[in-house]
């Protein structure tokens, strides 16, 4: 019997129907250290964020045939290595986008609207300083007819494209292969139409945009530094729901100080899971845990994905 070891979970759907091909699925979580001695004894193991399977584990467990990630980015996964040793790398691209472009335009509304502060000073100074409050929070901004420029033009970042453009935003893309010059909308009912979308370079975005929303892989340095800061609009917004390490975190504090962006969402950070405490504690950052994908409709999507390719490779 094959026995896969889903080490950081899997949506009870996706459970089901491996055990129903005739896999043993172990859902126990196995700590780090330890998964060399007792990964040996699977033949594939499934992994979101937290858990690593670098060239040292890969080494240490040769039954294993397969990895597969629950979810988008690979960083976590010596990908090139795996895959020259033999084994099958696998991940599930599309169930979690509208989850993330979603998450986006939480921190977005979040931003515009102050709620990251107001939510921390409504509990304790709402009820003697509410007009002060009141009048703190009275300069809000709509997003309609803003410009969001979103780097990376992946599924994700298209994906963010499509809210933005439902909400009336301009959106002007950057990616290394070429942007499609519109997108389709798909709304209640079965109505459809396509909205146009301007493809530009890094820098034209960088100095146009109102909003940046980041949709990139892991870089092996930031994508957006105190150079890239300097160029942006004043009172431009920043939102990071892709990967840790593209933004220089200490460049976007200084910039937040200085009044050049207004405010900033993160939903992933360089020192996961310890952030640092200029992060956590800046007033005109939104945070959130990197929950991205963590929404019940895009956790089964993601498990009924990992489900299929691991029936898909075993049954080859």
């Amino acid at each position: 019997m094959i026995k896969i070891l889903a080490n950081d979970g899997i949506d009870p759907v996706g459970k089901e129907m491996l055990e129903k091909a005739g896999f043993q699925v172990d859902t126990q979580n196995i700590p780090q250290d330890q998964l060399a001695t007792e990964l040996k004894n699977y033949d594939a193991i499934t992994v979101r964020s937290a858990t690593k399977v670098r060239k040292d584990l890969i080494d240490a467990t040769p039954s294993l045939k397969l990895i597969g990630r629950g979810g988008v980015g690979m960083d976590n996964i010596d990908v090139e290595y795996a895959r020259e040793k033999g084994l099958a790398v696998v991940n599930t691209p599309e169930s979690s986008s509208l989850s993330v472009a979603e998450l986006v335009f939480a921190h977005l509304f979040a931003g515009v609207r102050f709620l990251l502060d107001a939510n921390r000073k409504m509990p304790v100074e709402g009820g003697s300083k509410f007009n002060d409050l009141k009048k703190a929070y009275a300069k809000g901004v709509e997003l309609r007819g803003k410009t969001i420029g979103i780097v990376g033009f992946g599924r994700i970042g298209r994906e963010t494209a499509k809210v933005a453009l439902s909400l009336g935003m301009n959106v002007l893309a950057y990616d290394l292969t070429d942007v499609p010059s519109e997108l389709e909308l798909s709304f209640a009912g079965g109505a459809s139409i396509k909205l146009p979308v301007k493809q530009a370079t890094f820098v034209e975005l960088i100095e146009q945009a109102d909003f940046i929303s980041l949709h990139t892989p892991f870089a092996a340095k930031p994508i957006l530094g105190k150079e890239e800061f300097d160029l942006m609009k004043k009172g431009v917004g920043i939102v990071n729901c892709s990967r840790g390490g593209t933004i220089d975190e200490l460049a976007l504090v200084e910039a937040l100080n200085s009044g050049k962006v207004s405010f900033a969402g993160l939903d992933v950070f360089d020192n996961e899971p310890t952030p640092r405490a200029e992060i956590l504690t800046h007033p005109r950052i939104s945070l959130t845990p990197h929950i991205g994908a963590a929404t019940n409709e895009a956790q089964e999507r993601i498990g009924v994905e990992l489900a299929n390719l691991i029936i898909d490779f075993f049954n080859k």
